[in-house]
């Protein structure tokens, strides 16, 4: 299984943007999602966090721009970025953890997968 995101590419200041990250192949449940990037010249930061009882947490620098939801029944992950800012530009990763089948789940034996990453870039 792998994490396959899609979505990022350029945009202008003031607009929005969504990327999406879902698994390779068919999995039971998605258990734990989270969102990185790595801006140039510095080291891959968590931005955005989503848990398996659905709380979601953001790094203060994106709390209010940054949602990042869950679509159960694609098991699919979003990262919605709103009022974009050059200062987003990055290679934003999704890491899943992931549950690949009912036994899995039921034994408590998630996988943990991430993406490729996926360019962002934001012109002024």
């Amino acid at each position: 299984v792998q994490a396959v995101e899609s979505g990022g590419g350029l945009a202008q200041a003031g607009g929005s943007l969504r990327l999406s990250c879902a698994a390779s192949e068919s999995i039971y449940a998605v258990n734990v999602a989270r969102w990185y990037r790595q801006r140039p010249g510095e080291q891959r930061e968590l931005v955005a966090s989503l848990l398996n009882d659905h709380m979601t947490i953001y790094t203060d620098s994106v709390e209010g721009r940054f949602t990042i939801t869950l679509d159960d029944t694609a098991n699919t992950v979003h990262l919605r970025i709103e009022s974009l800012e050059p200062g987003d530009t990055a290679v934003y990763y999704c890491y899943l953890n992931v549950w690949y089948s009912l036994v899995a789940a039921q034994k408590k034996s998630p996988i943990s997968v991430w993406g490729q990453g996926t360019q962002v870039t934001v012109s002024s």
